[in-house]
């Protein structure tokens, strides 16, 4: 029983995001998803105590997908600048493909018309980046001259203020494009021979995967209070 009701938490779940990212928080409703979902209100309330508390676990659980990809894109027996970049091919794909991402992501910048406390999003990631940066400057591979604090912090500014634009153009159609660009333009920038460039985006980009060994990743499941 303990399982099945789990598994229709997380199916109500992946529906609410959907829902939540082509509609928007306001113009969605309980009714609306227990449609998509084929279940009844009540169904929902006995996991959810409202949408506020919904779309709380929604935003939850987009961050929850992040500490294991982390872990998978960036092995430290791997290039730590090669890691940086491979992480965030894969990052860009979960915003692009994944729809409890891409509800999340909406449901944050939502956040003002949610009655719930939210976590704060950008902080980890910028300690992600600074740790493989630091990590660089250990192996070598960056340049003398980069700040690994400072670096992190544009980096990341620069790689969340692509998805918006990216988003606004194209709906993330064209993200991996725009992030190659991007990386073009930092990697002669940050690593200690810019020669490198090509060789070490080619392959973050190719080893760059949602999965492991060909099956899905399962979701990690957020409970709503």
């Amino acid at each position: 029983m303990q399982a099945r009701a789990g598994t229709t938490r997380q199916s109500l779940l992946e529906t609410a995001a959907r829902l939540f990212h082509e509609r928007g928080f306001a113009g969605t409703s309980i009714s609306d998803i227990g449609n998509a979902s084929g279940l009844t209100s009540g169904a929902i309330y006995f996991h959810f105590s409202n949408k506020d508390a919904l779309a709380r676990a929604v935003v939850e659980a987009h961050f929850a997908t992040w500490p294991e990809l982390i872990e998978r894109q960036s092995p430290a027996d791997a290039p730590a600048l090669e890691g940086l970049v491979r992480l965030s091919f894969a990052v860009a794909r979960a915003y692009r493909d994944d729809p409890v991402v891409r509800g999340g992501a909406r449901l944050w910048g939502e956040r003002y018309a949610i009655d719930a406390i939210l976590p704060t999003p950008f902080v980890g990631w910028i300690a992600t980046a600074r740790a493989l940066l630091d990590r660089a400057r250990e192996k070598g591979e960056l340049a003398k001259r980069v700040d690994p604090a400072a670096a992190a912090r544009s980096i990341i500014h620069a790689f969340f203020g692509m998805h918006t634009v990216s988003d606004a153009l194209s709906g993330r159609a064209d993200i991996e494009d725009d992030l190659t660009d991007l990386w073009h333009l930092l990697l002669p920038a940050l690593l200690a021979d810019p020669e490198l460039t090509e060789d070490t985006l080619a392959r973050a980009a190719a080893g760059a995967t949602g999965d492991i060994d060909g099956e899905a990743v399962p979701r990690v499941r957020v409970d709503a209070e």
